[in-house]
């Protein structure tokens, strides 16, 4: 067992399956291990490589098997598929990850602290409220429309009761059964506007109380939301070598396909995690905004803009995302403000 030099690990629910390899690349053991046994079988190995796939719980055992006195790496899964022979089984599975990891080229995923897990806990639950929100917004106005009645986009005619004054007024036409309707799609919409707010205030309480934080809510288009989004998912900083490189980790890059010395650029890539790629596209889309309105722009306000008249907005406003995106990287990597 002292042999031992790298450990894949198929994780599971309550069983996983364990796969070790020495420094030749033999097989040691392979076997499967329950959830409370995990962590004993893992501390009484002696300190090797202990590899697994970005998966659900990944994170959590990487911090576990670290504390037991390994080095503990997450995979990417579509960098452990080309490594599995054969048909799929857990048993295989594991020899996959070992073997992956063995690769030095294969890439790493980095191990999120339990505030940055934290931090996208609280994402997820706003951005699952705010489709919810928008989803009752958008079946309130479609009953109304059916009836010919045209309500105006956005939350403002909902959120300044607009809507309730119009139903109380054309009760009589729409009659009751419908009013009531009515009335229970604004409160369900008015309660998820509450909720949202109430995260939006702990975000706002989180970026108050973090000095990196506030320094990233200098860059334009980059407010509470986007400041720890970012925080969250990037981690540490010093793990990408320039901005372009953490640009192209979320996906804001043109996808290559060039061959035989001819350059072919494509559309972006898309890559990495969307909500941080679709929130720095929305904070670009209203930098750009505030851009148009400045009477002295400055050095990226004409940039911006001069792309904009050449490609058009919806092209110069990705583009500006990933200027935004490697700006926010070489903020906290060098732990200095922006300088417009």
């Amino acid at each position: 067992m002292n042999n031992i030099s790298i450990v894949g690990i198929d994780l599971a629910k309550h069983v996983f399956q364990l796969h070790a390899v020495d420094n030749r690349g033999h097989q040691v053991f392979s076997k499967k291990v329950k959830r409370d046994q995990l962590s004993t079988v893992i501390g009484n190995l002696p300190p090797c490589l202990v590899a697994m796939e970005a998966c659900g719980s990944a994170h959590y055992w990487a911090r576990e098997i670290r504390q037991l006195g390994h080095e503990a790496h997450l995979l990417p899964p579509q960098a452990v598929k080309p490594f599995i022979q054969g048909h799929k089984n857990d048993a295989r599975d594991a020899a996959g990850i070992a073997e992956a990891a063995a690769r030095p080229a294969t890439r790493r995923v980095a191990v999120k602290t339990q505030e940055q897990q934290s931090l996208q806990a609280l994402h997820r639950v706003r951005s699952r409220l705010v489709r919810a929100r928008t989803a009752v917004g958008n079946e309130l106005r479609g009953l109304l429309n059916e009836f010919g009645i045209i309500v105006a986009q956005g939350h403002r005619v909902i959120r300044q009761g607009d809507i309730r004054r119009l139903l109380d007024e054309r009760h009589t036409q729409l009659g009751t059964a419908l009013c009531d309707v009515m009335h229970d799609l604004l409160d369900e919409w008015q309660a998820l506007d509450t909720r949202i707010a109430e995260y939006d205030k702990r975000l706002g309480a989180y970026v108050q109380a973090t000095p990196s934080m506030k320094q990233l809510m200098s860059v334009p288009g980059i407010g509470p939301v986007n400041a720890t989004l970012l925080f969250s998912h990037m981690g540490d900083p010093k793990r990408f070598p320039n901005g372009r490189q953490f640009s192209a980790s979320i996906g804001l890059v043109p996808r290559q396909y060039s061959s035989g010395g001819k350059n072919i650029l494509k559309s972006i890539t898309k890559r990495g995690n969307s909500e941080v790629r679709r929130q720095l596209v929305h904070g670009a889309r209203a930098a750009l905004r505030q851009f148009q309105r400045q009477e002295h722009p400055d050095r990226l306000a004409q940039w911006i803009i001069r792309l904009a008249a050449r490609v058009g907005q919806r092209k110069a406003i990705v583009a500006l995302a990933n200027k935004m995106a490697r700006i926010c990287w070489s903020i906290l990597a060098h732990q200095r403000s922006y300088q417009a």
